[in-house]
């Protein structure tokens, strides 16, 4: 009997690792491809259109737009299509998610805006922060001190960074605008992470919910970011704008940002926040080799030192935080339910 108990458990967590493991790689292969795409629509003499903010617009719109479509076809065919009920005009809803949306439009809006002004390749140190500030959000918002080895993690990740932007800035192709657009994508991304742990809750953990809520809401906050920017006279003189490779291009890019969308949540959900910021640091670094040999850049050794300390230091953050996890877990278990009440009540 014991034993036949040991098999199942063997069995739900081999599915489980498994489970994590196709999405972490499902969220890589869609994260590294949308990185390319929006590069090319962004800053690629092709397209040539000087409107980063109405690109990213459209693909919040796009988004929004499938789900919308899925909703309807669960509605009338349920049997066909699995979409969760919600009503994303609902004030309530409106009012729990808009943190979330701002900290969306924050984030892909400052990750856009670096990726037009600097190179794929440097697009992954330029961004390589979001652990430090994850790390600091956690003591600033949920009080929760860090460790000394983690502080060290974290203060070798921004040598590395430093190392890094000292070495690009030696290049042509560096750019302290995309640089400094790289850092508030580091911070918005850390506070994202976290939020949408939270924001999972108002939708009963549903992540095509919350996706068709998040895009709908931020592709009505970009509205007004799109005029301040002043792109809305580069839109209507654009010469190729109802030309159908930029439509096709236009809405490929816009497929990509919903699917990087759903997966990025789908990786939160199924890990932590911590597991998704590592990851993704870990993805950028396949990507940088990826770039280096797409765009034909050859960079200098302390250039990519900075890569592998940045990679490394993160590596070695997420092994200090699974240990401090794990001893954290084994003095909870010592002590008994009993035991707890007790000490409860001395205090």
């Amino acid at each position: 009997m014991y034993q036949k108990l040991d098999e199942s458990k063997s069995t739900s967590l081999l599915g489980k690792y498994i489970k994590v493991f196709l999405v972490v790689t499902l969220y890589w292969i869609i994260s590294i491809l949308t990185v390319f795409v929006n590069k090319h629509l962004l800053s690629s003499d092709t397209v040539s259109l000087e409107a980063p903010l109405f690109v990213t617009w459209f693909q919040c719109v796009v988004s929004a737009v499938i789900c919308f479509i899925a909703s309807l076809l669960g509605r009338h065919f349920p049997s066909l299509v699995n979409f969760p009920e919600g009503n994303p005009l609902d004030t309530s809803t409106f009012r729990k998610m808009m943190p979330l949306s701002v900290l969306f439009i924050l984030t892909v809006g400052a990750n856009n805006l670096c990726l037009k002004y600097v190179g794929v390749a440097f697009y992954y140190v330029g961004r390589s922060l979001t652990t430090v500030f994850n790390m600091v959000f956690t003591y600033v918002l949920l009080r929760q001190k860090t460790s000394t080895p983690s502080i060290l993690c974290c203060l070798l990740i921004v040598a590395g960074f430093m190392l890094g932007v000292n070495q690009e800035s030696q290049t042509l192709t560096f750019s302290l605008q995309g640089t400094i657009f790289g850092i508030l994508g580091s911070l918005a991304l850390a506070l994202y992470s976290i939020q949408t742990k939270k924001s999972l809750q108002y939708v009963n953990q549903e992540v095509w919910l919350l996706s068709y809520y998040n895009n709908l809401y931020s592709s009505l906050l970009f509205l007004p970011l799109i005029i301040l920017n002043g792109e809305l006279e580069a839109i209507i003189t654009y010469k190729s704008l109802y030309e159908f490779w930029f439509i096709f291009i236009m809405l490929a890019g816009g497929l990509c940002g919903f699917a990087i969308g759903f997966v990025t949540t789908l990786q939160i959900k199924v890990t932590s926040p911590l597991t998704h910021t590592i990851s993704g640091t870990a993805k950028a670094c396949a990507q940088t080799v990826l770039a280096t040999h797409w765009y034909q850049d050859k960079k200098s050794f302390l250039w990519w030192t900075s890569n592998a300390i940045v990679l490394l230091a993160s590596a070695a953050y997420t092994k200090v935080k699974q240990l401090e996890m794990q001893r954290q877990h084994r003095s909870s278990a010592a002590f008994s339910p009993l035991d707890k009440r007790v000490i409860q009540a001395k205090r």
